[in-house]
């Protein structure tokens, strides 16, 4: 089943996103999707309906549309479209409202907006990135006492994606370490690393996965022939293994959930920003 998706917001979008997504991975449907954020004035949502009503005509499905608008005036219009029209917000609203017995008091861009409190938090994530850039893939070992993570693997496995990801998404200061082909002859943990054998996770990955990979970086190599591959993770593996290294195999699982399974390996708390 095909289908024209919108995220609508006067903000950012990405909770529409979010949520929208994590509904519609429900279904078979194979997803055309519009994200249109700061849809803040009624001229632009007037041009977002029409958008959204000439999908209509042309495929004579109704788009879905998923969206957060604070402006009563700005929602009326895209409500009146010819779209699907579910407000991602206000169903949860409503009910939390009956419960808590409180009014809502909403403000455009409270979400993912930068605001008098949550200053010190952003300022903690950007120090979370600029501490993750400067050690990803083993550029530097200095300062690793202020690491909340490090991971370590082959070239390939996922180890920058997902100290990316923990940084980006949950502030979280996190190294990693490549365990490169010339290391293989006597592999072993640098002496850096030793004193936060706590701070240490591994991932691995299946060596056909890692052949394929490395086959669009460096095709007809022996870095990326299934030979290389599979004693490159063999002996990591074993590695891991000797140091009672927590590791995880990464084939089958996204960046999300490769951080979330670190996250609740180490019992982190998450921070929202």
């Amino acid at each position: 089943m095909d289908r024209c998706v919108f995220y609508i917001s006067d903000g950012t979008a990405i909770t529409a996103e979010v949520l929208g997504h994590a509904v519609l991975s429900q279904f078979p449907v194979n997803a055309t999707t519009f994200s249109l954020p700061f849809v803040e004035n009624e001229g632009r949502a007037r041009a977002v309906c029409q958008q959204i009503n000439e999908i209509y005509e042309k495929t004579g499905a109704r788009p879905l549309v998923f969206y957060s608008i604070i402006s009563r005036e700005v929602r009326d219009i895209i409500v009146s479209s010819e779209g699907f029209c579910q407000d991602i917000v206000q169903a949860l609203v409503a009910p939390l409202q009956n419960e808590l017995g409180v009014e809502p008091t909403p403000i455009a861009n409270r979400t993912h907006g930068l605001t008098a409190s949550n200053i010190s938090k952003y300022d903690a994530r950007i120090a979370a990135i600029d501490y993750t850039l400067a050690h990803d893939d083993g550029i530097s070992l200095r300062n690793l006492d202020q690491a909340q993570v490090i991971l370590l693997g082959v070239s390939r496995c996922g180890k920058t994606p997902t100290s990316l990801y923990l940084a980006l998404q949950f502030g979280i200061r996190a190294a990693n370490y490549p365990f490169t082909a010339d290391d293989m002859d006597n592999i072993q943990l640098p002496p850096a690393l030793k004193p936060h054998m706590h701070k240490l996770f591994g991932l691995t990955i299946n060596p056909e996965r890692l052949s394929a990979i490395r086959q669009e970086r460096v095709e007809n190599s022996r870095y990326a022939s299934m030979r290389q591959c599979r004693m490159e993770v063999s002996e990591v593996e074993a590695l891991f293994r000797k140091n009672q290294i927590r590791y995880l195999n990464s084939t089958n699982y996204s960046v999300e959930e490769i951080s979330a399974k670190i996250m609740d390996s180490f019992g982190m708390s998450r921070r929202m920003f």
